[in-house]
C-alpha cells in the first residue's frame, strides 16, 4: 500500500514491526541488525528498536550478532487457525484421503495474490516436500490457487491478471494472461484444476474447491504428486474421485455447522458460486 493510499487510522510503526517479523523465513532464519534494516527499508537505529521491542515481548531472541524468531511467534498464526473452523473440520477428511491415496493433501485459502496452507497431512514417505501450515505460493501457478481464482467475479479475475507477476518458474509455467484466462475458464467449467510442473519441475497437483453452505468457494484441497510416479491420466482417474469425495465430505460437515458461515479469508475475493457444479468422478 502506497503512503498516499493509507487511511488516517494507519499505524506505520505496526506495519514496520510486522515487516521485521516477516523478514525472517526459511532461507533467512538468522539475520544481523544490518540485514533486518536492509530487508525492511529501515535505518539501523529503527531496526534495532523494533528488534529490542520484539525481544522484550518474547518474539525475537539475540544470539551474538544475529537475531532469530522464537516459538512464541506461532501464537500469532495459531490465533487465526484456532478461530478458523474450516481447518479443524477438514483435518480428519484430509487424513482419510491421505490414508486412501497414500499421497499428501492440504487445505489452502486465498490471501491477497497468494495461497496459504492452513491444514496439511503429509504422506508417510522417506522424502516429502518441505511444505507446512503457513507456506505461501503465488496463486496463479498452483492448482489450489487456480481453482479458487476461477470462481471469482470476472472483473476481479481481470484485475488480478493485470497485476500478477507472470514470471516463469519452470519451462511449463503459463506466463500469458490470455492463456491463464482461458485456463481459469476451463477450471471453472470442469470443477477442478490440474497443474503440471508449472510451480516446480517434477511436481503435478490436482485440486478441487470447497464451498460453504451458502455456495461460496472458501478454500481448496489438493493432492500433489511426483510427475515421475503418476501420469496426468492416472491423476484424473485414480486421485480425482477420492479428492472430490473428500471435498464433498468437508462441505457436508460445513453444512452441519451452526451460526454464521465458517470464516474464509475475508477480503480475498472468494465469492458465492453455483454456476459450476461438482463434476462427476471419472470412470476407471
Amino acid at each position: 500500500m502506497s503512503p498516499a493510499a493509507r487511511a488516517p487510522h494507519f499505524v506505520r510503526s505496526l506495519e514496520r514491526g510486522l515487516a521485521v517479523i516477516r523478514a525472517f523465513d526459511a532461507d533467512h532464519p538468522e539475520l544481523t541488525l544490518s540485514e533486518v534494516a536492509r530487508a525492511c527499508g529501515l535505518t539501523r537505529a529503527a531496526a534495532r528498536r523494533f528488534l529490542l521491542t520484539l525481544a522484550d515481548l518474547g518474539y525475537v531472541r539475540a544470539d551474538g550478532r544475529t537475531y532469530r524468531l522464537t516459538p512464541r511467534v506461532l501464537e500469532l498464526g495459531y490465533s487465526y487457525l484456532s478461530s478458523f473452523s474450516l481447518a479443524q473440520i477438514a483435518a480428519p477428511h484430509l487424513e482419510q484421503l491421505v490414508e486412501k491415496t497414500r499421497e499428501s493433501s492440504s487445505l489452502c485459502v486465498l490471501d491477497g495474490d497468494d495461497i496459504v496452507y492452513v491444514a496439511r497431512v503429509p504422506a508417510r514417505r522417506i522424502m516429502t516436500a518441505a511444505i507446512t501450515v503457513g507456506t505461501r505460493f503465488p496463486a496463479h501457478v498452483t492448482s489450489v490457487g487456480r481453482v479458487i481464482l476461477a470462481h471469482l467475479p470476472q472483473e476481479e479475475i481481470e484485475v488480478r491478471l493485470t497485476r500478477a507477476e507472470l514470471t516463469p518458474l519452470t519451462a511449463r509455467t503459463l506466463v500469458s494472461a490470455d492463456l491463464l484466462r482461458a485456463e481459469l475458464e476451463r477450471v471453472r467449467r470442469q470443477g477442478y484444476a490440474l497443474v503440471d510442473q508449472e510451480l516446480e519441475e517434477g511436481l503435478r497437483s490436482i485440486a478441487a474447491p470447497v464451498r460453504d453452505r451458502g455456495g461460496e468457494v472458501v478454500a481448496a484441497v489438493n493432492i500433489p504428486v511426483q510427475a515421475g510416479r503418476t501420469t496426468l491420466a492416472a491423476l484424473r482417474r485414480e486421485l480425482l474421485p477420492p479428492l472430490l469425495e473428500t471435498v464433498a465430505g468437508i462441505e457436508a460437515d460445513l453444512g452441519m455447522t451452526t451460526g454464521p458461515a465458517p470464516a474464509s479469508s475475508r477480503g480475498t475475493g472468494t465469492h458465492r458460486s453455483s454456476s459450476s457444479p461438482r463434476p462427476p468422478a471419472p470412470r476407471p
